[in-house]
């Protein structure tokens, strides 16, 4: 986990707003939507969950970028974050996930810095999805459970 500051996160997967639940009511109290945005990285699918890996150039995630509505409350609401994101863990156990600072592409061309998330283990064989967004991801099992 990086120790440099941004009031910045951005999100590609249950706290997007398109999931409109609880989770994403958490975002939505702390943090003002700014853009729809992309980061360079893979999405994977890990027993029928997505999970984001950065590393790959030229591959994009798809998500939403946001600003903390209130600075002061940036420790706060990162540690809560950090503990829904598994960051939290008991003594020799590895966390599932990691907080970086990554550079963020706005849909205006413009670039940012933010906060993401990125699962911490091995991804290698597993399916990923082309598009880099979740969303479609949620569409394709849909349409395969529904047959």
């Amino acid at each position: 986990m990086s120790h440099s500051t941004s009031n910045r996160l951005f999100v590609y997967s249950s706290l997007r707003k398109g999931f409109q639940q609880a989770d994403y009511d958490y975002i939505a109290e702390f943090f003002s939507f700014i853009s729809d945005a992309k980061v360079e990285g893979t999405l994977s699918i890990l027993n029928h969950v997505p999970v984001a890996t950065n590393g790959a150039t030229n591959t994009f995630i798809k998500g939403e970028l946001y600003e903390i509505k209130n600075e002061q409350n940036i420790s706060y609401v990162m540690g809560q974050l950090d503990g829904y994101e598994g960051l939290v863990v008991e003594e020799n156990e590895i966390p599932l996930y990691r907080r970086e600072l990554t550079k963020v592409f706005l849909n205006d061309g413009s670039e940012s810095e933010a906060w993401v998330y990125w699962y911490n283990g091995d991804v290698s064989g597993l399916p990923i999805i082309p598009s880099g967004d979740v969303f479609d991801f949620i569409e394709i099992f849909r349409n395969s459970h529904s047959e």
